[in-house]
């Protein structure tokens, strides 16, 4: 697993050369780590329009909305004629994230979802498979008969994006294509509201069966709350199965002032981890939160400076690594917050898109990281008590905070390989902690 920066000493993890990867994946291997994700496999569509755009087809600006095949073809067709369409890219929350995942680290995640039975040379299928990062397992995707789902972006003038999804067959995923050997011993299981969003869905159906064996098997579920009205819309359950299911959950402020109905983003954190183990809070040009919990006698006290908001002297442990608070006997509640890396990318943000599924990215990285180095070095001292992540509450809020900004710098959701991740910010002995 590969990490930026640089490192005092030369050995982290061992890194083997690996020579040509093979099609399948042997989970069967000594110090095989995985990731798991179950995504509504859509292409993204980027348009720029007008306020008077948006109202004319009824969408409301900033959020999500599911439109009509027919709707959807007839914006489809007015952005063309127009010239308005900026580009069509490989999309969907989760596979970004995963896409992402997989370039920090190098290494492979499985892809759960359905996608066109028949492929053919430059379709939207064929197009979205080329333009994934190779280390993205798409061998246990459910073929079905149709079309790709399309997720149309509406950039205004003032940078809002708002998203109209033409569902094709992405909901199509069923309960009997949800493997259980490959999510059984994964590191962990990567989720988004959406996916939940119609619960007659087979879709719903196969998701539920896909957090019922991960808990099972005590699997890390990880869910990203995708749009503001859909966590309004579904509050209570949300809560609910973020209390019976879920150890991580990423959000942005509104999301989570949604959810549970604080607008103090430290406050909000602190009552998400009434339901969960891990929060994330990206807030924009306030930078981003990470609150999570601790065994009180593994709490490690920060080095720098304290400081006080909502919660007093809310980051006097930061310098803890998480811990899901089952594993806790005495549980204490960590917080860290981090302003925008550098104050955020020099140049105009055109695209905020992606943002924070690249900072998820960050996060699952270091929790694979944790599983891959307990696997192969069980007698560390790293290992003396069962810990979710591998760093630092502290030093995982600067990496999430770092990716995210790479990924407003180029103005894409999705990282390229070859990152230069080297900045003088991480050379300080990133992993000191």
């Amino acid at each position: 697993m590969k990490f930026p920066g640089k490192r005092k000493t030369k050995y982290y993890f061992p890194i083997e050369a690996k020579g040509r990867i093979p099609f399948d994946n042997d989970f069967s291997t000594p110090g095989h780590v995985r990731v798991v994700g179950i995504e509504q496999l859509l292409v993204d569509i980027e348009i720029n329009v007008s306020d008077e755009f948006l109202a004319k087809y009824d969408i409301a600006k900033g959020e999500s909305v599911v439109l009509d095949d027919r709707i959807a073809q007839e914006i489809y067709s007015e952005a063309q004629e127009q010239g308005l369409i900026v580009g069509e890219f490989a999309g969907g929350a989760v596979g970004n994230t995963l896409h992402n995942y997989s370039v920090l680290s190098d290494d492979r995640c499985v892809v759960l979802g359905a996608i066109c039975e028949n492929l053919s040379v430059g379709d939207y299928a064929f197009k979205y498979i080329c333009n994934t990062s190779f280390h993205m397992d798409f061998s246990h995707l459910k073929p079905c008969p149709g079309p790709m789902a399309k997720a149309m972006c509406f950039i205004t003038p003032d940078n809002e994006r708002s998203f109209g999804i033409s569902k094709g067959i992405m909901n199509d995923l069923t309960p009997d294509a949800i493997p259980e050997k490959v999510i059984e011993g994964a590191a962990s299981l990567l989720i988004t509201t959406f996916l939940l969003r119609d619960e007659t869905s087979s879709m719903f159906a196969a998701t539920m069966k896909a957090v019922q064996l991960a808990k099972q098997n005590d699997v890390p579920v990880i869910l990203s709350l995708g749009t503001s009205s859909l966590v309004e819309e579904k509050r209570d359950f949300l809560y609910a199965f973020i209390s019976d299911y879920v150890s991580i959950v990423a959000m942005n402020e509104k999301e989570a002032e949604e959810l549970v109905s604080e607008s103090d983003m430290l406050l909000a954190g602190e009552k998400i981890l009434d339901i969960a183990d891990l929060a994330l809070i990206t807030v924009g040009a306030k930078g981003l939160y990470l609150c999570g919990h601790v065994e009180r006698e593994y709490a490690r006290e920060t080095k720098d400076k304290i400081h006080s908001k909502a919660i007093a002297e809310y980051n006097m442990f930061e310098y803890s690594r998480a811990m899901l608070k089952k594993d806790c006997k005495a549980p204490l509640k960590i917080y860290t917050h981090i302003n925008p890396y550098l104050g955020g990318p020099g140049t105009e943000i055109k695209n905020t898109n992606g943002a924070g599924d690249a900072a998820l990215s960050a996060i699952m990285h270091d929790i694979s990281a944790n599983m891959y180095h307990r696997q192969v070095i069980p007698t560390s001292p790293k290992h003396i008590t069962k810990f979710l992540s591998y760093s630092s509450l502290h030093q995982m809020c600067k990496y999430a905070n770092r990716v995210s900004f790479e990924v407003l710098k180029q103005n894409s959701p999705r990282l390229s390989r070859g990152l230069p991740l080297r900045e003088a910010n991480l050379e300080e002995s990133y992993w000191a902690q």
